[in-house]
């Protein structure tokens, strides 16, 4: 079972961070959350202090956390965070600018057009399992190097949140193989290692970090970083990873075939591979553990919209939602597109845009929550489609995040994919699987079945015929309004 004690794990989200400590039986002895902001500078910009978010949000936390600890020796830590980012880092570690975010940071787009001229968009998608889109890091890499030359001359070291969290404890340069494999064109997945020639042509004069798994001890925590962070001097810290991954592992989608629905700010899906099948418009990775894969889908918005919806009405989440679940299926002839930030699976549209359409002066905010609620419901039947049209074969549905709570979202998803979803005890997401890989890396063999059991399994209902007839309309809707999307995206960004 490993050295008694407690395991830290710690996640850096898009809006906020999350904190826990588990014991060696997989009881959460405490936990603690931070919100914070998302800068946007621009249209389509997303990005975050690597100092005041992600390192404040980290000493909060572990501070809040150790004190929780008591008598307890804390033994390990694990982080995780928002990814694929770039940080670009002078030779000390240092940021020179804010971290340019993941997929929803569609800044790129004509970097990535330059970039599959140079290397072939076939070649990119064989040697790094994955076309290039606003999720690749690559492209960012390329954005900098041409308008913001001065920083790029002076980075000498590339970070995201996990990565950057774990040089600040230990001291270490080192990434994980999963959050590597999505810095498309960099990465050779096959081979599972930096593809020299192409980060030559991109990153010229930056030394890209170390690889190694999520579960693997990378180094330990320094005295400097004990005395600001209050943890323990010299106990081990793992590799890290990107938080869906993390999420992943803490709900047990770790064997081919298990496919997590991550119900959050953005809505992720994850299916284990045993090997890779690229499929047009999702991402093939490396897993969070050696010998895995991940075939991957991202919607760029999800509870984000329901989060706008929220400041625009008033009122709180529970009361809307229960509100949204007295509105019939359909949404009282409510049609919704959830492409409010653009697309990223397994529509690859940067420039696509959210539509309501069927609205009349009849509708109030409820028709309009539930409508947001089923068009991202449709978007997962769509990237479920894309999966099994790959090749990924599904064994079982596991939803997580806070956007599973209250039951009315997992329901109307079920319904509209017609799949059976098991929701765990435990929702506390990648902090929890975080801990799991540190209890991992120690040795401690975690059984996830009796750590995070089944609390609930959603099935579909009689709703679901009703959005069998909805569903080629949410289809046919992108193909028609495209072009106009295309048009107002150029305008907001001329604003």
């Amino acid at each position: 079972m490993g050295e008694p004690g407690l395991v830290l794990g710690i996640d850096i989200g898009t809006s906020s961070s999350k904190g826990v400590l588990v014991d060696s039986r997989g009881a959460v002895v405490a936990r603690a959350s931070r919100r914070h902001d998302t800068a946007r500078p621009r249209p389509g910009w997303f990005e975050h202090d690597a100092e005041t978010v992600w390192w404040q949000d980290f000493l909060v936390l572990a501070r809040e956390l150790s004190a929780d600890a008591g008598d307890h020796p804390i033994i390990g830590v694990s982080v995780s965070g928002i990814g694929p980012v770039l940080l670009p880092a002078d030779a000390s570690g240092k940021p020179l600018r804010p971290a340019i975010l993941y997929g929803v940071d569609t800044r790129a787009y004509d970097e990535i057009r330059e970039l599959n001229r140079e290397f072939g968009e076939e070649s990119i998608v064989e040697r790094g399992g994955s076309a290039l889109g606003s999720q690749a890091v690559g492209p960012k890499w390329r954005w900098l190097a041409k308008n913001e030359p001065e920083v790029f001359e002076r980075a000498k070291l590339f970070l995201m949140a996990s990565s950057f969290l774990v040089l600040r404890l230990t001291g270490e340069y080192v990434l994980d193989h999963h959050s590597a494999s999505q810095c498309d064109p960099m990465y050779d997945l096959r081979e599972a290692r930096w593809a020299p020639d192409r980060v030559a042509a991109i990153v010229p004069g930056v030394e890209l970090p170390r690889l190694a798994w999520p579960t693997e001890v990378v180094g330990s925590v320094t005295a400097a970083a004990a005395a600001e962070t209050g943890l323990p001097q010299g106990i081990p810290v793992t590799a890290g990873t990107v938080d869906a991954w993390a999420e992943a592992t803490s709900a047990g989608v770790t064997a081919p075939g298990d496919t997590m629905l991550m119900y959050g700010t953005t809505m992720f899906l994850i299916q284990v591979l045993s090997d890779p099948r690229p499929g047009p418009g999702l991402w093939t990775t490396r897993g969070a553990f050696p010998g895995t894969y991940s075939l991957a889908a991202g919607m760029a918005t999800s509870g984000a919209i329901t989060d706008w919806l929220r400041e625009l009405v008033g009122g709180e989440f529970g009361e809307l939602a229960a509100a949204a679940g007295e509105v019939p299926a359909g949404s009282r002839g409510l049609l919704m597109l959830p492409y409010f930030a653009g697309e990223r699976t397994p529509i690859p549209d940067p420039d696509a845009r959210g539509v309501i359409a069927g609205l009349t002066t009849s509708h109030d905010s409820a028709d309009l929550y539930r409508a947001a609620l089923e068009g991202t419901a449709y978007g997962v039947r769509h990237n479920l489609e894309a999966m099994r049209e790959a090749g990924g074969g599904t064994r079982r549905f596991v939803a997580v995040g806070g956007g599973t709570q209250g039951g009315v979202w997992t329901r109307i998803v079920s319904d509209v994919a017609r799949i059976e979803q098991e929701i765990p005890a435990e929702t506390v997401g990648a902090a929890f699987g975080n801990a799991v890989l540190a209890s991992v890396a120690l040795g401690r063999e975690p059984d996830i079945e009796a750590w995070n059991p089944v609390a609930e399994v959603v099935r579909p209902g009689a709703d679901a015929d009703v959005y069998d007839e909805f569903y080629p309309h949410y289809r046919a809707l992108y193909r028609s309004t495209m072009d106009i999307s295309h048009f107002l995206a150029r305008k907001n960004s001329l604003a």
